[in-house]
């Protein structure tokens, strides 16, 4: 049976987070929230932006540069 590594990296969690996948903090574990493009834990204070970019599809985002 091979292994299977269970450890993301963190561009993964990052866009787990993004995604609303995720709602743990990064950092403390915590609970975060999602107001509108801002996600904050009140725990320990963090506050991400998320990039309009990252919200579109890989696609999406070719077709709008090309025009």
């Amino acid at each position: 049976m091979p292994l299977a590594f269970l450890n993301r990296t963190l561009d993964q969690e990052l866009a787990a987070i993004v995604r609303g996948i995720s709602l743990e903090c990064l950092v403390c574990g915590e609970f975060v929230l999602h107001r509108g493009d801002m996600i904050a834990c009140p725990e320990c204070g963090l506050l991400l932006q998320a990039e309009s970019q990252l919200a579109a599809a890989p696609g999406e985002r070719e077709s709008r540069s090309t025009g």
